[in-house]
Order: structure tokens, then C-alpha cells, then sequence
């Protein structure tokens, strides 16, 4: 009999499913006709997973003792003597108790798909052996029941059971998850909806990989050799040079488009440029390709090109990244046409990026007019056609001269100007010109070996000759110039355009049009100094001693700033340039002064604001005590008029309650003040959560009728204010009693996770609605504005000034079936030595 198929369900945390699926589906197998048992399954007490175990055949478990505790595992022996076609397992990574054939349940299932058993088992996926440290670092929660990835990866089939994360809480929330007892801790831990949305994101990646795998082994076992793209996949040829950082960022980017791209580079050491690496250039991309989340490989081939193309489509590359050529464009022209232009020949299916870098020249440099139309190096390769192509043409036409060659000859001649030209522009032309002129009347025209012309008519031709010559050599020089005015222009509409649409930037125009500046005019660094000396923008490597030309940033006949340009002269036709920049720059700085007087606009109009609350306020909450203290004092000192001790205390005790409110409120007053001008004066300590939240409880005298706690004991100590945490709970707690329904309770509880502990305070009242909650927390702002009798509106204002203030948060959040939870979330304060390594 054959090994027995395994179909694992994965899921991404418990209760998303996966028992109920299982045993969905083995109703389902049953119901077409296979034999299906129930061998291990965990219902947790789960309403709607028992009701699907009915109807199924389970098999008994096996009861062990083990230190006075019965458990129940799986009878591997009971389920391997019924032989079913299908056992049901759940949880999969389980450790069996001590005693058993194997150590873990998933050794038990290796044995019955080794009895020809097929087997639905399940897993979450913080259980998979490779995943465990990311799951404790996403939930804090280290996982000590793990399977190993190569028994998952062995299954026949892998199902993800997935469940939207607020779903999950949902489902948890109305119990269907945990008992009720249980719900709210799990909610504020390890079901939080950053932890879920991580472990659902980890569940379905590493199905991806899987898939991947299979995807390729498919491809190879079929002879595939042409690329499928289901994932975005880039690989950046490196060669060890400068430019490596510049291509590794972009092809991070271009994979990052994609959810689940991936990141290759690839070094070729072989012939050619891809040869030959830096010192360390190769360590140090290794490293960035780590911190890009990509992965580094290495490879030895003579065929650059055809490396790179097989490397890429090894690994079902769809994007392959190539830095510019670093060889000019007369060795490109002369020799091979390169590594790029091959490997976009061979490239197929797979997109290429050729992406420029500082090593291939410093940015795009306006072409500069001076020192004729052609360069240099142009008109001496001109002169060096001249010189050398003459004297083989003569010994050319030499061997086949007759009387009747001689147009030939000229004909031939000038082909040698024409091309001379062309190469070289007029001046090697001309030389060539005459060069060859006086080589056709010493060589062939009559009397040969001599100078002199016999015929006047021969004379003339010759003189045609040189004309045309001249003409041709004229041509082709202009021809050569408009060339490079005409590039000039397209560059000078670049920069035109760059510049024009920097202004619409912000403050970042600024850096970007002195950067545009240096690398237009071909500078080693530029820098914008303001009228007072500072140091505005820069860009590249100014030399303070070193020779640069200013040019003066003006408005109003004043000057604003001051544009440096090291290492060079600007001539006039660049000039025309700089005056464009040096005026967007203008209008840059004028724009930046017009954004600050705006921010300082809104910070009055802010003020205005508080200020107009303030004084509503004032006017209304500090009248009635003021009023209720002047009356109580003024009874008591009225004159004529005799009050008993009753009284008289009744109207003490007005007074001191009114004063008492005042205190507050000024205090309150003056605190909000201190957090909005940021002069708040923290004292960070340890501090016991307990001791905090008993001493607040003192404070507001609220007993066990009112407050539920939940205190965790083992939570190490809040690094905190001990003064500022107080009053923060007791203004969060003060505003829950005052919501909560009657006849309920306010749940204060206490946990820890990663490096932050967290005092949640949980009322069941009416709630907040999630676009109202950040005005909760504007100072003189109360929900709904109802009741103005319950003070300033500066409790929960403070109360968030003062924990950002102690470097933590004050959030909301819903409680599950109805009202507020606030969590006030502080660093701990854990002893020398437990830090997480």
C-alpha cells in the first residue's frame, strides 16, 4: 500500500477556523462515501465546532497520568488498528505527553501516512519552527510547541484558512473564540489588530514561498525555461563599482511596487567591466542587499551577458536591473556594442532597466559651445585620418596610374577630404585639402614628381578641387555645431522645465533647483547662502577657498541670498541659464517666507481659538463656584443676622468645596498651558502599576462596588511620573465612572507586552465614534457638549499631554459590545540582565 496523502490546514491564529473547516470537510468526504474518523480534535469548548463532530466517528482517546493530571491524548495504536482512508488530526505541532511513541503529534501523523492513511491535520502559523522567532517578536509570546517547515512543506496539499483580523476580534469579542473571563486580556494581547494583520501577512508570504517552490519545481521537472510572472521578482547586476548603491535602491523600489516583490542582486566575476570590484565595494552592497530584505548572489562566467540573462531566468525573474556602461561612446562605437545592448538582445521576456549613476558622468552637464563646434580629441583624430589615410591612398592609386586615371584620382581624393571632414571638421579638412592637392600635381598630374602645372586648365581643376574641399569641410563643421546647439537647446528646455516645475515643490524646491544648478553647469558643488550667512541649501562639494562664481539672489533691490558655484566660470551663454535659476530661486525663498507667515497665521488663529474657549469657559464653570464661595463667605460674615452651627457649617463647607474647585480648575488651567508651550517638567522613575492605579482609587473613593481590577502581578515596573500617572488615571477613570450605566462596573486591568506595559480602563458605556474620538482630547472640548457642569473639558487633554509627556500613549479604543476602553501604554522599566538578546 501506498503512503497516505497530508492536506494541512494553516491558519493564522487561533480561531480563524480550522478545526470547523476540517470537520466541514470530513462530513463533507464522508457523505461521498469515505471512511473518515475522528482521531484527535480540540473544540475548545466551541459550540459550533462540537455540533460538527456529531455523526463522525471519533476514536477513543488514550487516557495518561501524568504528575496526578489525566490527559487525553490521541491513540495512534486505536487508529492505526481501525485504518480509516482519512484521520482528522488537530493541532498538529501538539507535544505528547511524556510516555507516548513519539514526542510530537506530528511524528504520530508520519506514522499513519506511512500505514497508507490519508490525513487532514491542522496548524496556526506561529507554530512552524522557522517562523517562531518573528511571531515573538510581532506578539511577545514565544511559542515552545513548533513543527518543522520541512514536515509542512512535505504535505500534498496547504490550505490557508483565512479571516479578516477585525473579524477575528469580532468573533472573539462575542465570545466564540474564549470564554468571557478570558476575552478582554486576549483582546489587548496577543489579539491585537496589529498582531493580527502581521500574522496573517507572515501565513500567507510563507504560503507564497511554497507555492513559489512549487511553481518552480514544476518548471524544471517540465523543461520551462521561459519566465511566468506571478511575482513581481528583480535582480540588479552588480559590478563592484560605485554605482552598486544607486541600483540596489532602485530595484528595491521597483520591487516594492508589488506586494510580495522580491529583491535578487547578482555579481558576475568574469571578463570585461564586471570583472574587476573595488576593495570592499562588493562587502558593503552584500550588506545593503540584507538591509533591503533581498538576497546576494555570486557567479563565475566568461559570458557576462548570458549570465546575467540565465541567472535571471533561473529564478523567474520578471525585472532585471543594469547600471550605464562606463566606457565613452568611441569605444562602445568601435568595439563590442556592451554588456547592456547584449543582454537587452537576450533578454526576451524579461524587462530591463538600464539606470545611470554619478560613475557614468556627473549629472546631465549642458553642452558647452566654447572651443569650436567638435572637440579636441575630434580634430586631432581628423588630422590623424589626414596623415595617414593620404599616403595609403597614394600608394593606392599609385599602382594603377595611366593617363586616363586622373578623375579618378581626384574623385578618390576627395572622398579622403569628405571623410576627413566628418571626422574632423574644417580644419584637419582644409589641411587635408591642400595636403592632397599637392600630392595629385606631384604624383599625377604631367610633369610627374614636380610642383608645376604644364596645363592652365589642370591648374583651375585643381583649384576647383581645393574650393570644393573647403566648401565640404564648411558644411560639415556648421552642420556639426547646429548639432550641438540643437542638444544644448533640449537640455537647456530640461533644465528650462526642471526648474520651472520646482517652484511648485515646497520647501524642497530649494535643495532640488541648487542641485539641478551644479550638475547643469558641471560644478563640484554649489550652495545657497543667505543675506545673514546662513547656509540655506548645498549640494556636492563646495570649496570655500577654492575659485566659484556668485550670483546674487535679489528682490526689491535687496539682496536675499547669495548662489555659489565652485569649480568653474559661467561664460555668457550659460549666464542666461543662471539668471532663470537665481529667479526661480527668488521666487522659491519668497514662497517659503509667504509658508511661514501662513504657519504663524494658523498658529494665532489656534490661539484665538483657545483663547475664545478659555474665556467661555471661565465665564461659565469658574463663575458657579466663585458665586457659591462669595455667597457662603458673605452669609457667614452678614451682620445682624444670628446662624446656628448647623448652618454655619453647611455654609464652611460651601465655601471649602467652591475654593476647592477653584484650585482645581486654576491648576488645571495652568498645566494645559504648560503641555501646549512643551515646559512640562517630567521626573521618570519606576513606578508599580498598582501602587499608581490603589492611589488613584484612594483619591477618587471609588470601591470594589465601582471598579473591577485585573492586575497583573508579574508586570514589571512603568518608567513614569508618579505624580502625572495619578492624575492621569484618575481624570481616565473619573470619566469612566461618569459614563458607565448603573449598576455596572469599570474593569481596570493591567499587562505587559514587548517592552511596554498597559493599564486599560474599560467602562460599558455609551462609547465614542471613531470620528469623534480625537476631539475628545482638544482641550475645552466635551463630547457632545451636554453637560457644562462637569468642569473645563481638560481631563482626557491632559491626560494624553501628560503620558506623551512620560514618552507613552493614550489611545481609545472599543469595548467589545458596547463602550470605552482607554489604554494608557508606558516603557518598562525591566531589571539588568532580562533584556530580550
Amino acid at each position: 500500500m501506498g503512503a497516505g496523502r497530508l492536506r494541512v490546514l494553516l491558519g493564522a491564529a487561533p480561531g480563524v477556523g480550522k478545526t470547523y473547516e476540517m470537520l466541514s470537510e470530513g462530513r463533507r468526504l464522508r457523505d461521498e462515501g469515505r471512511d473518515v474518523v475522528i482521531a484527535v480534535v480540540e473544540t475548545h469548548g466551541r459550540a459550533a465546532t462540537l455540533a460538527l463532530t456529531h455523526g463522525l466517528e471519533e476514536v477513543p482517546r488514550r487516557v495518561v497520568t501524568h504528575r496526578g493530571v489525566e490527559l487525553r491524548e490521541m491513540d495512534l495504536d486505536a487508529v492505526l488498528a481501525r485504518r480509516p482512508q482519512l484521520a482528522l488530526v488537530d493541532e498538529l505541532a501538539h507535544t505528547n505527553a511524556p510516555g507516548s511513541r513519539h514526542a510530537k503529534r506530528w511524528e504520530d501523523v508520519d506514522e499513519l501516512l506511512a500505514a497508507g492513511i490519508d490525513v487532514i491535520a491542522t496548524v496556526n502559523v506561529q507554530h512552524i519552527a522557522s517562523l517562531g522567532a518573528v511571531v515573538e517578536q510581532i506578539t511577545g509570546v514565544p511559542q515552545r510547541e513548533t513543527v518543522p517547515d520541512a514536515v509542512v512543506r512535505a504535505a500534498d496539499q496547504i490550505e490557508v484558512v483565512d479571516l479578516a483580523p477585525q473579524a477575528l476580534r469580532d468573533r472573539l469579542a462575542a465570545g466564540l473564540v474564549y470564554p468571557a473571563e478570558r476575552v478582554d486580556a486576549a483582546l489587548s494581547n496577543y489579539f491585537r489588530l496589529g498582531n493580527l494583520t502581521a500574522l496573517r501577512e507572515l501565513a500567507l508570504l510563507w504560503l507564497a514561498d511554497e507555492v513559489d517552490s512549487a511553481l518552480q519545481q514544476y518548471r524544471r521537472q517540465h523543461g520551462i525555461e521561459g519566465t511566468w510572472q506571478a511575482r513581481e521578482r528583480v535582480v540588479v547586476a552588480l559590478t563592484g563599482g560605485p554605482e552598486g548603491d544607486t541600483l540596489l535602491r532602485r530595484g528595491a523600489r521597483i520591487a516594492a511596487r508589488s506586494a510580495g516583490g522580491e529583491l535578487l542582486a547578482v555579481h558576475v566575476a568574469g571578463q570585461d567591466g564586471l570583472r574587476s570590484a573595488a576593495p570592499g565595494s562588493l562587502a558593503d552592497a552584500r550588506a545593503l542587499v540584507e538591509a533591503l530584505g533581498g538576497t546576494y548572489h555570486q557567479l563565475v562566467a566568461d559570458d557576462i551577458p548570458r549570465a546575467l540573462v540565465d541567472f535571471a531566468r533561473s529564478v523567474n525573474a520578471t525585472q532585471l536591473v543594469i547600471g550605464v556602461s562606463r566606457r565613452n561612446r568611441l569605444w562602445s562605437a568601435l568595439g563590442d556594442p556592451g554588456i547592456g545592448a547584449t543582454v537587452i538582445r537576450e533578454s526576451g521576456d524579461i524587462d530591463v532597466h538600464i539606470v545611470t549613476h554619478a560613475a557614468a558622468g556627473r549629472g546631465s552637464v549642458l553642452p558647452r559651445l566654447r572651443g569650436g563646434a567638435l572637440s579636441v580629441k575630434r580634430r586631432i583624430l581628423g588630422f590623424v585620418v589626414a596623415v595617414v589615410g593620404g599616403p595609403l591612398l597614394s600608394w593606392f592609386l599609385l599602382s594603377f596610374r595611366s593617363a586616363d586615371s586622373i578623375t579618378a584620382d581626384v574623385l578618390a581624393y576627395q572622398l579622403l577630404v569628405v571623410i576627413v571632414a566628418l571626422v574632423g571638421g574644417i580644419w584637419p579638412a582644409l589641411f587635408a585639402a591642400v595636403l592632397s592637392g599637392l600630392t595629385l600635381d606631384f604624383l599625377f598630374v604631367e610633369p610627374y614628381f614636380t610642383v608645376t602645372i604644364a596645363d592652365p586648365a589642370e591648374a583651375v581643376a585643381l583649384a576647383l578641387y581645393v574650393v570644393i574641399a573647403v566648401l565640404v569641410s564648411y558644411v560639415v563643421d556648421q552642420a556639426a555645431r547646429r548639432t550641438r546647439l540643437a542638444q544644448r537647446a533640449s537640455a537647456e528646455s530640461e533644465l528650462l522645465v526642471t526648474v520651472a516645475g520646482s517652484i511648485l515643490r515646497g520647501q524642497s524646491a530649494l535643495r532640488a533647483l541648487v542641485t539641478r544648478a551644479r550638475e547643469a553647469f558641471g560644478m563640484t558643488g554649489a550652495r545657497l547662502v543667505a543675506a545673514d550667512g546662513t547656509v540655506l541649501a548645498t549640494d556636492g562639494e563646495p570649496v570655500p577657498d577654492g575659485r566659484f562664481t556668485t550670483l546674487e539672489v535679489r528682490r526689491g533691490g535687496e539682496t536675499q541670498a547669495v548662489l555659489e558655484l565652485h569649480g568653474g566660470d559661467l561664460d555668457a551663454t550659460t549666464r542666461r541659464l543662471a539668471d532663470v535659476i537665481v529667479a526661480q530661486l527668488g521666487a522659491v525663498l519668497e514662497q517659503t517666507e509667504l509658508a511661514e507667515s501662513a504657519r504663524e497665521a494658523d498658529v494665532l488663529a489656534e490661539t484665538d481659538q483657545v483663547r475664545s474657549a478659555l474665556l467661555s469657559a471661565v465665564s461659565h464653570d469658574l463663575r458657579r463656584p466663585l458665586a457659591a464661595a462669595v455667597a457662603a463667605v458673605g452669609g457667614l460674615r452678614a451682620l445682624g443676622v444670628e446662624l446656628s452651627a448647623a448652618d454655619r457649617g453647611e455654609l464652611l463647607a460651601t465655601a471649602d468645596e467652591s475654593l476647592r474647585t477653584l484650585t482645581q480648575l486654576v491648576t488645571d488651567l495652568l498645566d494645559v498651558s504648560r503641555v501646549e508651550a512643551g515646559v512640562l517638567a517630567v521626573s521618570l522613575s519606576p513606578v508599580d502599576a498598582m501602587t499608581a492605579i490603589s492611589a488613584a482609587l484612594d483619591e477618587l473613593g471609588a470601591g470594589p462596588d465601582a471598579v473591577e481590577l485585573a492586575i497583573d502581578t508579574d508586570l514589571p515596573p512603568l518608567r513614569a511620573d508618579p505624580v502625572l500617572l495619578q492624575r492621569v488615571i484618575v481624570n481616565v477613570i473619573a470619566n469612566a465612572l461618569r459614563h458607565a450605566p448603573a449598576g455596572t462596573r469599570v474593569r481596570i486591568s493591567t499587562s505587559g507586552l514587548a517592552e511596554a506595559g498597559e493599564i486599560r480602563i474599560i467602562d460599558h458605556g455609551p462609547g465614542i465614534p471613531s470620528d469623534a474620538r480625537d476631539q475628545v482630547f482638544v482641550p475645552f472640548q466635551r463630547h457632545g457638549d451636554s453637560d457644562n457642569a462637569v468642569g473645563l473639558g481638560l481631563g482626557l487633554a491632559l491626560s494624553r499631554g501628560f503620558t506623551e509627556g512620560m514618552g507613552g500613549t493614550l489611545t481609545p479604543e472599543d469595548t467589545p459590545g458596547g463602550g470605552l476602553t482607554m489604554v494608557i501604554s508606558l516603557p518598562l522599566v525591566r531589571p539588568v540582565g532580562t533584556e530580550e538578546s
